[in-house]
Order: structure tokens, then sequence, then C-alpha cells
């Protein structure tokens, strides 16, 4: 296997490798199908390339829920299929392709009717359970359990006594979004997959009424890239009909965007040892532990504004306070909230009017020879979304290709994480780093974490916690940048690290420090250094702006204000 560092050498290469020799798939799109897609071709033995025009998730698959479940809410709608594949699928995750990276969590589900409604609910949960052990990959979970006012209370002192008259506790998994997308790249490069970020497709070359391949300029260096490519992958999410339009093709089917906002609080504004999930009048609400944090979300509301960033406006913050304070003793105000988030759901059109119940199903089609399109689903069943999108292509290699085998491929990290987890103590011992932050290391690299344990043995300076992030080092800023594909400052404090939603400045007191790190990896001198800063305290600002705005409109215009990374 070759190497899975994506540093800026790697992908100048990559970029000019794509550009000699005819591929077999081009996947256009990094976020988690794109990156599913690249890892589930290069794995059956095709040659790969992968591209996104923005960075490795920077879309839909950084601002999610932070959730890998299977969807309690579909059992419901008697969407039994869809929860059973997700379910084996969150199995896997946990137990063979990522458990450093996806973890079990634990929810309370507040009852507040006697009798009926712990039959009902509790009947939903068993079956929810029995269709995981039965999936064959659901035996690292612990089983739900029925509980009383008094001991729910025990669990989550912070809900008010009359919120509930007992209650259910079941547990899901959940991961960082954007960290696990890159993780998924890293591994499809170590396949063999040609990768590139800021590499943005301008248009499809075509022979005929075929598709042949794309022009891609490259965002960072200049200049554009004819890469032909036998089969070409559209995975672009909430930009499918965007993309489809480069061929003058709307495709099959049209995908719309629903928007879903996220608060970030910190952990002692909740006092609960579980998550909580509520019910509302348009769908359910989480509150999910998130390291010494809660994400309180989500809203879902149709969006036909910027997608690159949408917008929290006034109401949506309002809207998830009013709801979680229904239920909690010391309710939550402004004040309290560290981050938001918003982020758009890729669905498929025509089922509903109501986003919340548009399919949360995938749909693949050829629309015309040599595209694929691969749209719609959710994030728990990418790897399924990525196996159908590269059966469909392969249908046209005139060879024998390989079947999928991603069930039994471990994204880079998992392989040796739990003996090192069993060792961290040692580890802690040997670095003189405290046993937290070896284990906050692991639960993020796995065991690449030798990689980042290198760069502090060099420079122990490293080793040292960013100013005004104390849960993230030195290391991991630089780690980003030379082995995760990092471009800019806002790829390091949103999406491989997540100070840009867990500190209440957003990032802003570490921002100067965090480029001064990635800038002898990055070529950066010092009036880059001052660009990027700039750039992100004006998006910070631009932000906090529309968050104060009371409708989606005003807060697309103020969101716009701040300038956005530019190509050369």
């Amino acid at each position: 296997m070759r190497t899975a560092t994506l540093g800026p050498d790697e992908r100048s290469a990559a970029l000019a490798r794509m550009a000699e020799r005819e591929l077999d798939v081009l996947v256009v799109g990094g976020g988690v199908v794109g990156a599913g897609t690249a890892l589930d071709a290069a794995t059956r033995g095709l040659t790969t390339g992968l591209v996104e025009a923005r960075d490795w998730a920077a879309g839909t698959s950084s601002r999610s829920s932070k959730l890998i479940h299977g969807g309690l809410r579909y059992l419901e709608m008697l969407d039994f299929a869809l929860v059973r594949e997700a379910l084996k699928e969150r199995g896997l995750l946990l137990e063979r392709l990522a458990p450093h990276l996806v973890k079990p969590v634990p929810f309370l589900y507040p009852l507040q009717h006697r009798g009926w409604e712990r039959l009902y609910a509790g009947s939903g949960v068993a079956l929810y359970d029995a269709m995981s052990v039965s999936s064959g990959h659901g035996r690292g979970l612990p089983t739900h359990r029925h509980l009383t006012r008094k001991r729910a209370l025990r669990v989550a002192p912070c809900l008010k006594k009359d919120a509930l008259v007992g209650a259910l506790q079941y547990y899901d998994a959940q991961m960082d979004d954007a960290r696990y997308v890159t993780t998924i790249v890293r591994t499809a490069a170590a396949y063999g997959a040609e990768v590139a970020n800021r590499a943005r497709v301008t248009g499809f070359l075509r022979e005929g009424e075929r598709v042949v391949g794309a022009r891609v300029r490259d965002l960072e260096q200049g200049g554009e890239f004819e890469i032909r490519a036998r089969q070409i992958v559209n995975a672009t999410g909430v930009w499918t009909d965007d993309t489809q339009k480069l061929i003058a093709e709307r495709g099959q089917f049209h995908v719309r965007a629903s928007k879903g906002i996220h608060l970030v609080v910190p952990k002692d504004r909740i006092h609960s040892t579980t998550g909580l999930i509520l019910r509302t009048e348009k769908s359910v609400l989480f509150v999910i532990p998130w390291g010494r944090h809660w994400i309180i979300g989500t809203t879902d509301t149709d969006w036909d504004l910027d997608k690159a960033h949408p917008a929290a406006s006034s109401a949506d913050i309002d809207y998830l306070l009013e709801h979680v304070n229904e239920v909690l003793a010391v309710p939550l105000t402004r004040d309290d909230v560290q981050g938001v988030y918003a982020g758009l759901r890729p669905l498929l059109a025509g089922e509903s009017d109501a986003t919340s119940k548009l399919s949360r199903e995938h749909t693949v089609a050829h629309p015309v020879p040599g595209l694929v399109v691969v749209a719609g689903g959710k994030y728990t069943t990418y790897r399924v979304m990525a196996k159908d999108a590269v059966d469909e292509a392969v249908h046209a290699l005139d060879r024998r290709v390989a079947e999928c085998v991603t069930e039994d491929v471990p994204l880079v990290g998992a392989e040796g994480y739990k003996a090192l987890w069993n060792g961290r103590a040692r580890i802690a011992q040997s670095t003189g780093l405290h046993v937290a932050r070896v284990e906050h290391l692991l639960n993020r690299y796995g065991s690449m974490v030798d990689e980042v344990l290198e760069l502090i043995a060099a420079d122990p300076s490293l080793g040292d916690p960013l100013t005004g992030a104390d849960d993230y080092l030195r290391a991991e800023v630089v780690y980003a940048a030379s082995h995760e594909g990092a471009r800019h400052l806002d790829d390091v404090l949103t999406r491989r690290t997540r100070i840009s939603i867990e500190t209440f400045d957003r990032g802003t007191r570490s921002a100067r420090e965090a480029a001064e790190l990635m800038a002898p990896v990055l070529g950066w001198d010092r009036s880059q250094v001052e660009k990027e800063v700039e750039r992100y305290e004006k998006r910070v600002e631009a932000e906090r702006e529309s968050q104060l705005q009371p409708d989606d409109l005003t807060a697309d215009a103020a969101r716009l204000g701040a300038p956005d990374v530019q190509p050369v």
C-alpha cells in the first residue's frame, strides 16, 4: 500500500498523474459519498481519481448531527429496509471499519404519557435493538432499558420533573463527520486512488453523447487539466443539479436542499450523563454528548439560497432553544451558545412537499453514457451508496471487475487501534503527555498516532496546547497541513479540528498561531499568513451577524459578506 499522506506535494503529484492517463473512474465530489466511492473503486483494482472543489467534507458532510444511527424515526414510517441497512452499517463501523472514530452514545427518550406510550415507544426501541443484533453486527452496543421517572432524573438531572413520567434509554453511535471523511480519502489514497481537493470541475469532455472526462481547474497553483476517464461518478450532493447542468442534463431526478442547524453549548450547561431525544411538532430534536460540549439539533427547513455557506438565522436558533427549554429545568439562553453551524441535506424531491418527509433513500442513475449520478441517502449508509454507484459504473467497463470489498477494508488508523488503546498508559509515560491527551489523539488518529507523536518528538513545543483551544495540541495543526490535506486556515479550525464551534470566540484567538504553524508546511510567507487570519476573522464576523438576522434571506445576505477562499 502507498502512503496515506495528503500533503501539498502529494496533491500536486496526484493532479499530474490524473492528467497523464485515462482513468477507469473519476469521482467528482469529496463528501462522504464521493470519498466512499473512490475507496470502493480503488479497492476493486480500478484506476481511480477523486476531485473536490473546496475542502474534503466542506459541504454537508462536515455539518451533520455527527451520528451514525439506524434512524429510529424511520421505523415509525415503516421503512424497515432503510433501518435494517443502516443498523448493519452502524455495526460494521463500530466493530470493524473504524472503531477509532465511531463510538457508542446513549440517548434518553422521556415519556410524557402513562401506559400506552411506554408500550408503543418501547416496542419500537425493542425492534430497533432486535434488528441491530439480527444484522450480525450489533452485539457491541448495550440494549435499551426502561426507566422510572426517578431513575431517569438520576441519569439526567437536567430535566424538569413534570417533563416526563418515565423514560427509555437506548444506544446509537457518533463520530466527527469531517474527520471521518478525511480518513476515507486517506484510505482511498493508500489503495492507489489519486486525490486532490481545491480542484474544481469546470466542464465535462464529450465525444458525441458520451462523457469521456472532465476539465479541472487547480484552485491552488492555477492551471487547468483535462482528466479523461472511462466512467465519471457525480457525487456532489446538494450540488448534483448544478453539476448536471455542465453537460446540459438535469438528470433523472432532482435534489432538494433541506437546512438543518445545530447549536453547541458547554457540557456544564446541561447536567446529564446521557444524550436526549425529544419529539417536536415537525421532527425530532437531539441533545448529543460531544466531548466537553453538547450538540443540539436539528431544524428541517427548505433552502434555496447559497449552498456553499448556508446561514443560521436568529429564528433558527430561537426554535432550538425554545424546544429544548421545554424539558430543561435550567433553561439555556443565547449567552450559553458557543457555536452554531448549518448544513444542507440532499433530499430526493418529489415524494412530499414537507422536507422532513422527503426520501432519505438514495438513487443511482446513468443519465448519459460515461456519467453515473448518485444522490440522496444518509451519512450512515455512505458505503452502500458508494457500492451501488461503482456497481453501476463497472457495467460500462468492458472487462470483469471484482465485487465490492469495502465491508472488509478497515480505514487507516483502525488496524492496531485497540492494542494501542490498551497501552495508552505506556504511551503517555514514554511521551510525557497526560493519558487524557493520548486518549484524545488515539480517538482522532487511531494507529496513525505515531505520526503525530513523531512531530512532537522532533519539536517538543508541538506537544503544547494550541492557544485558545486547550483540547488540541499544536502538533495537530501541523499534521493537518502535512498529512491531512488542509490547505487553508479555515480547513484546520473548522474541519480538521472543531475549534470554530467549540470555543466562544469561534477560533479567532487560535487563528494566528494556527496559521503560523501551517505556514512552513504550505510555503506561506508573512503576507499569506495575514490574509488567512483576516479572512477567517471576517468569516466569523459574518456568521455572527447572520445569526442575528430574523430570516433566511437576511441571514444569507449577511453570511455572504465574508470573502471566500479565492481561486488563484
